[in-house]
């Protein structure tokens, strides 16, 4: 009986229009999910039902959390019971959260067969030391290119729209890469 009990907790983000709710149980099975409006989450069955509470801007899927955007005139004591109370409910039902085919579309940071040297260890330092100080933010972080010294990534789930998402990216991640690998001229954010 224990086994099914779940419990949800509300952390807050660096940015102010976002939460994670936190679950004691494993929920995208290693892989992050960003919605950012009712059609996208259409191919996941917790975002799809999130996306019917007025007060769901965004819903962003990982490990054991589900961080949730709401727009600037709600206010989070308004939102954390009903939210607590419907991932409560919907993960314990044993609702499926994400689909079977989202699952196999799961991007990582391993290696690609044409990965040049400096993109494998850039690769292995956001996937060591960086995506998992963002996740616990309630973010994630995508590696997306490297041209000539600058590397692209793409921030999704609190750190999309976060006011302080610019600043990890300049003096953290791009201070860490160019500090390691001193190829890395710049980081940059691709345009969502």
């Amino acid at each position: 009986m224990m086994e099914n009990f779940i419990s949800i907790y509300a952390e807050q983000t660096p940015n102010p229009e976002t939460l994670k709710f936190v679950a004691n149980k494993d929920l995208a099975k290693g892989g992050t999910f960003d919605f950012t409006s009712k059609e996208e989450a259409e191919r996941s069955p917790l975002a799809k039902a999130l996306f019917e509470f007025e007060f769901v801007k965004g819903v962003f899927i990982s490990a054991n959390f589900v961080t949730i955007t709401k727009p600037e005139e709600w206010k989070w004591i308004q939102i954390i019971p009903k939210m607590r109370t419907f991932l409560k409910e919907f993960i314990e039902t044993g609702n499926e959260v994400v689909t079977a085919q989202m699952l196999q579309e799961i991007p990582s940071f391993s290696h690609d067969e044409g990965d040049s040297e400096i993109v494998r260890k850039i690769k292995d330092i956001l996937g060591n030391n960086i995506r998992p100080v963002v996740e616990m933010d309630g973010g994630a972080i995508d590696f997306k290119s490297y041209d000539e010294g600058i590397v692209t990534l793409s921030l999704r789930g609190s750190c999309s729209g976060c006011p302080s998402s610019m600043v990890t990216l300049k003096g953290g991640i791009e201070g860490l890469l160019k500090r390691l690998l001193p190829e890395v001229k710049e980081v940059v954010a691709e345009a969502l």
